[in-house]
């Protein structure tokens, strides 16, 4: 009688060889002879499996749930970039259709790179910079050479004053509205037949931001959208949610702050704070790093004067 240890820290990993209601481990024991037992790590959301049996019995099992997952990573993007360099050519994300995504311009440019070279990415500036469209296709680069094993996207819903428990249907149809822009650049670089399975896979995770306390995330590529619309209480607590070999990427316009108080933001509180922090990038876009039609950098430069003139 020997016994073994198998930890799984990947979400995707667990709904995959345990099954529902752990009917998928039942199965394995049915067909190995082996006892297999559970538990779970609140803290990190891991799960640990003990498997005991004779030595065949035990490695069989091991075996068979490392064949389960190897073929399921392999179907996950099976048209894999052999390069193991996250950008090369310029290029951030091959997408299925062969169009490919780069950088425009040399702050999108120091952007990409830095998506890949640091563990937190703070990007500020006005809207049609690139700034969540390159986020996004570093999250699916990153997922793709596995340097993480899941994409979690989250942002503050301030329109709904974060009670989404009063708002009809799932969680995926509460903050539907308010991640659309999210869903669109993942729609945008993976199709909606493939987003939708990596999401029903657990692969792509869609959370507010509200139900992130207490969660730490392992080995995920972790999107804050909107982040200028966070409080400083909030901004803490979601950047003390990033655990091992994980990465964060915040994005934010600091002049579209819809918050009561705008003082108040947690991404103006957390750019003072940390500017001088060598392991946090900080990324500032202008009007002229702009990439929708060439009439938004006038719009947006005409609103900076605007205001700036309002405030004298």
């Amino acid at each position: 009688m020997v016994t073994k240890k198998l930890r799984l820290t990947s979400k995707r990993d667990i709904i995959l060889i345990l099954g529902v209601q752990d009917s998928n481990l039942r199965n394995l024991e049915h067909k190995t002879g082996a006892d297999i037992f559970v538990r779970h790590d609140s803290h990190s959301e891991a799960v640990e499996l003990t498997i005991r049996g004779s030595t065949s019995k035990v490695d069989k099992t091991i075996l068979l749930i490392q064949k389960t997952l190897d073929k399921y990573h392999k179907e996950i993007f099976p048209k894999k970039i052999s390069t193991d360099k996250p950008i090369q050519d310029g290029v951030i994300y091959h997408r299925q259709n062969g169009i490919n995504v780069k950088p425009r311009g040399l702050t999108q440019t120091k952007y990409a790179s830095s998506l890949f070279d640091y563990d937190m990415t703070v990007s500020i500036g006005p809207a049609g910079t690139g700034k969540t469209f390159l986020a996004v296709a570093a999250a699916l680069r990153c997922l793709e050479l596995n340097i993480v094993e899941r994409i979690i996207l989250t942002r503050p819903i301030v329109e709904a004053g974060e009670k989404l428990g009063f708002l009809p249907g799932d969680i995926y149809e509460k903050v539907h509205p308010y991640l659309k822009p999210l869903y669109d650049a993942f729609q945008n670089l993976l199709g909606p037949d493939r987003f939708r399975s990596l999401r029903q896979d657990g692969i792509i995770e869609i959370i507010p931001l509200a139900y992130m306390r207490g969660r730490t995330l392992e080995n995920a590529y972790i999107l804050l959208d909107e982040a200028q619309n966070t409080l400083p209480e909030q901004m803490k607590m979601f950047l003390t949610r990033m655990g091992l070999n994980s990465k964060m990427a915040i994005t934010g316009d600091i002049t579209q702050i819809d918050l009561v108080n705008k003082k108040d933001s947690g991404l103006v509180e957390l750019v003072k704070i940390f500017k001088n922090t060598k392991e946090i990038k900080i990324i500032s876009f202008t009007h002229l790093d702009v990439v929708r039609h060439h009439l938004v950098k006038k719009i947006i430069q005409i609103y900076e004067k605007w205001e700036a003139k309002k405030t004298k």
